[in-house]
């Protein structure tokens, strides 16, 4: 597997399988270092361009993603494009739907759905994954391939 990101980086998540994805807030300036190179942006409206290959998923601030589908292929896309190269997820804040994404992610890679949000908050943010919703969503989130 190649290395995308320094695990040591903050905001970086380690899957089960090894991958690296980074975390962030969008509120807050890039971090220094390499930059992505694709981006996933969950967010109510378009986000403004970025320098490197993105997609974003239309989700509205403390809520779950508007179309299923879209989502989990969007995620699907993420943890593909991860094993190589740099992912980062990123929402305004850096907490609700980011951690929510990441722990769709988690699942996908293996982690039980049950223990998905526990696995993004011990290993990314504490405060990650915010609302009831937003942890049924996950609990109820599946592996397609699985």
């Amino acid at each position: 597997m190649t290395q995308t990101w320094d695990p040591g980086q903050t905001g970086i998540l380690e899957l089960p399988s090894g991958l690296l994805i980074r975390g962030r807030a969008l509120l807050r300036p890039l971090p220094a270092g390499p930059r992505p190179e694709f981006g996933l942006y969950l967010l109510g409206k378009r986000p403004a361009p970025v320098g490197w290959d993105s997609r974003w998923v239309r989700w509205q601030d403390l809520r779950v993603p508007a179309d299923d589908a879209d989502t989990l292929d969007a995620l699907m896309e993420a943890l593909r494009r991860a094993e190589t190269e740099r992912v980062e997820v990123a929402c305004w804040a850096g907490r609700g739907r980011t951690g929510t994404a990441l722990a769709c992610l988690a699942v996908l890679d293996g982690v039980p759905p049950a223990e998905a949000v526990a696995f993004v908050r011990a290993r990314y943010r504490r405060g990650a994954v915010e609302t009831p919703w937003q942890r049924k969503y996950v609990a109820r989130f599946r592996n397609p391939e699985a």
